[in-house]
């Protein structure tokens, strides 16, 4: 039960807190999640309530401390068993809050909160136990008090916060507090330390009338079943009555388990006719178990599976969902769903009861997916591994499958994608000197999918490490050519200066931005050898277009004199006799086809295919001029 917002400030005021709120609850329990327990007050009027709402604080109290509750509380009697959430003189609520005094208001609290829990309401006694515990701090040394802790939390579904609560030496023994830990780790699907504790429990259920024994009992017999023993799990449930829809399922599944199948469906069937939403779902579930150990589910059936997953959110319910569908697809072979199920329990229910197999299983079927003989679509195979990567095997063995993938899409011409996969390496797996050669790539990748400012934020985001030079100019290679492609020219040209290769790439760059200057400024850099390569042949006619795009007549006459009798026995002896012949006195359409005749071979080597991958548009004037695309 929660309290309404109309009685919030009131009821803040009853307890009569005399502290500021605190930053955590108890052990890993946000104050944030403590505090939904007990809404912030709405405001008193319709003009208050339009202006912004404004941070509610506990109110200070300006008198005296409290007087010292912990050592009347550790003198009292024990609670061992239910019956002690019950005393003589106990108050029934909030009349007690309204007239306890600074003297004996601890008391009040402590008597409202035991109150609250022997009637099963956790949030309104967490609340008044947590405001118990700012005002004294000593409280928590106290047994009854990490007790009574230890019990809302559990009745909030919190295993965690109540076994941080229950753990104290003092409550080891303690029947009442084996009660609670067997419930909360029951809840914290850890089924054999909960059924550990049913033999301390057992004086204090025995207190309990039938319907406050059922959930502690439904704990341990969905322990003792999960455990593998549907014997002790149905005799746990013997007492509890015929048509209990919580009974008949642990007895459908029990007998199930113990080969009385019709018998077993029978009490599954039962329980979907009388149950609560959540039973009859529970039962379907059941149901759908059995049919599947006998032969593969219909598509019918494998149709409302996937319903129950997507009308039921959380709980034992959705988990034994994704757990069968799971299954189902593994048995299938549908790859897609076993990843998605899969995926599910790892991300919400940490995996399930058996975390270690279930990681295994899922990382064998990535690695599956990403080899070279699955014949799925690469798009297909690329959007599921990025769906799930974070199933992918850690270390060495998960980086190669990546990188292999990678070279698989580059090879495909599907650049972004290979890119954005290895971008995700390179940020959250590569560390120091390892993200060198890794960003090279990534930014390679980006420039040929036509993201140069992506390609630029890999090598600037990684930059901060020590690289060796070979690596370092590398980067800088790729960092010139996407910083070109942003337009940014003269830092490219900065960024190259010290790269050893830097003036063939400058070269090429002016090559493509027609700057026929610094083209011909920067000379071929070539002598007159035997034999010429066509990146040799490439950087001589593309001077002799940049002289005479500029008119210098003289200059093509040296050049035609230097490199007149190698071109003389090349291929590409007609371009160079164009190219350099006196302006006028070639024809238009002999210098056209002379320019496209120039080799294709660049001096920038592979970085040219780079170069090219520029935006589009970028390059569509010397398209023109050289006839090329």
């Amino acid at each position: 039960m929660t309290i309404p917002r109309r009685f919030a400030l009131a009821f803040t005021a009853l307890l009569g807190s005399t502290a500021m709120p605190i930053e955590t609850v108890r052990g890993d329990v946000p104050a944030k999640a403590a505090a939904a327990e007990v809404p912030a007050p709405v405001l008193a009027d319709a003009e208050a309530a339009s202006e912004p709402a404004k941070a509610v604080q506990a109110p200070k109290r300006a008198g005296p401390p409290l007087p010292p509750f912990a050592p009347q509380l550790s003198n009292r009697k024990p609670i061992i068993d239910s019956t002690g959430w019950k005393f003589d003189g106990q108050g029934t609520g909030w009349a007690d809050l309204i007239a306890a005094r600074p003297s004996n208001r601890q008391a009040a609290r402590w008597a409202y909160a035991t109150r609250q829990i022997a009637l099963g309401r956790g949030a309104e006694a967490i609340g008044a136990l947590e405001v118990m515990r700012q005002d004294e701090p000593d409280l928590v040394l106290v047994p009854a008090f990490e007790l009574a802790l230890g019990a809302a939390f559990t009745q909030l579904n919190r295993p965690s916060a109540a076994m941080a609560a229950l753990t104290a030496e003092a409550l080891q023994t303690n029947a009442e507090a084996c009660a609670w830990r067997l419930l909360a780790l029951a809840q914290g699907q850890l089924a054999a330390q909960a059924l550990g504790q049913l033999r301390c429990a057992l004086p204090a259920l025995n207190t309990r009338n039938v319907a406050k024994r059922t959930p502690f009992l439904l704990a341990a017999a969905g322990a003792a079943a999960q455990l593998g023993r549907p014997e002790l799990a149905e005799q746990l449930v013997a007492a509890m009555p015929s048509t209990d829809a919580a009974a008949n399922l642990v007895r459908g599944r029990a007998r199930i388990a113990l080969g009385r199948r019709a018998e077993g469906r029978l009490l599954l069937a039962q329980a979907l006719q009388t149950g609560d939403r959540s039973q009859k779902l529970d039962a379907e579930i059941s149901l759908f178990e059995d049919a599947a150990v006998q032969k593969p589910l219909d598509g019918k059936a494998v149709a409302r599976l996937r319903e129950i997953e997507f009308v039921w959110r959380g709980g034992d319910v959705e988990r034994r969902a994704l757990q069968l569908s799971l299954k189902v697809a593994q048995q299938a072979g549908n790859v897609p769903q076993t990843l998605a199920a899969g995926a599910a329990l790892f991300r919400y229910f940490n995996g399930g009861p058996d975390r270690a197999g279930l990681a295994i299983q899922l990382q064998e079927t990535l690695g599956k997916l990403l080899a070279p003989e699955n014949r799925m679509p690469l798009d297909q195979v690329a959007g599921l591994y990025w769906d799930y990567r974070d199933l992918s095997p850690a270390g060495a063995d998960g980086d190669l499958l990546v990188i292999q993938f990678a070279d698989r899409l580059q090879a495909a011409g599907v650049y972004e994608r290979a890119a954005e996969l290895l971008d995700h390496q390179l940020r959250t797996r590569a560390r120091d000197i390892a993200q060198g050669p890794l960003s090279a790539r990534v930014a390679t990748l980006f420039i040929l999918a036509g993201k140069p400012d992506r390609a630029l934020s890999a090598i600037r985001d990684t930059e901060e490490n020590g690289y060796p030079d070979d690596m370092l100019w590398a980067r800088h290679r790729v960092e010139a050519i996407a910083l070109d492609q942003l337009g940014r020219f003269n830092e490219a040209l900065a960024v190259l200066q010290d790269v050893p290769d830097g003036g063939a790439i400058s070269n090429e760059l002016h090559w493509r931005r027609q700057n026929w200057e610094a083209l011909v400024a920067s000379g071929p850099a070539i002598g007159t050898p035997a034999a010429m390569t066509e990146v040799g042949q490439a950087r001589i006619l593309r001077q002799a277009v940049a002289l005479a795009m500029l008119g210098r007549e003289s200059d093509l006459g040296d050049l035609r004199v230097r490199y007149g009798a190698v071109f003389e026995k090349l291929p590409t002896a007609a371009a160079f006799a164009a190219l350099t012949a006196a302006v006028g006195d070639v024809d238009p359409a002999t210098l056209s086809a002379a320019m496209a005749a120039i080799p294709s071979a660049s001096p920038a080597g592979d970085l040219a295919d780079l170069i090219d991958a520029a935006p589009q548009g970028a390059n569509t004037t010397m398209a023109a001029a050289t006839g090329k695309p």
